[in-house]
């Protein structure tokens, strides 16, 4: 009882064989020290979906050029998908975005992508 106590770790405990842990933004890292820089240079069209009351929600389109006419765009998509629209000001960014009602997001972006506003990899559907 004198000395130091003895004390080893059970076998279950140590853990080897992981290996390096996983970094979700390596690939970004790497992109930009090789040279690519496409992940700076890359805007994304974010389509959301918010929910408002009960079954009621509306969708969102944030991060579309702003020397595109919204205005035409809006219109397009209200009158091919059957639903109402409007052109706001962001109050954050201050930027203008689209507002549709009901979920619009699968409809939005097929038409984005369908008319070449934007390719299928720069736009963004987030939502449940």
């Amino acid at each position: 009882r004198g000395g130091e106590p003895s004390f080893t770790l059970p076998a279950w405990s140590t853990i080897t064989g992981l290996g390096q842990p996983f970094d979700p933004f390596a690939d970004a890292a790497n992109s930009e020290a090789a040279g690519g820089g496409k992940a700076a240079d890359v805007q994304y069209i974010h389509i959301r979906i918010q929910q408002r009351n009960g079954r009621k929600s509306i969708t969102t389109v944030t991060g579309l050029a702003s020397a595109l006419d919204l205005k035409k765009i809006l219109k397009a998509i209200k009158k091919e998908h059957c639903c109402n629209g409007t052109v706001l000001k962001d109050e954050e960014s201050e930027k203008e975005v689209l507002q549709f009602q009901g979920d619009q997001r699968e409809a939005v972006r097929s038409f984005l992508v369908a008319n070449e506003i934007a390719s299928k990899d720069d736009v963004k559907v987030h939502g449940f």
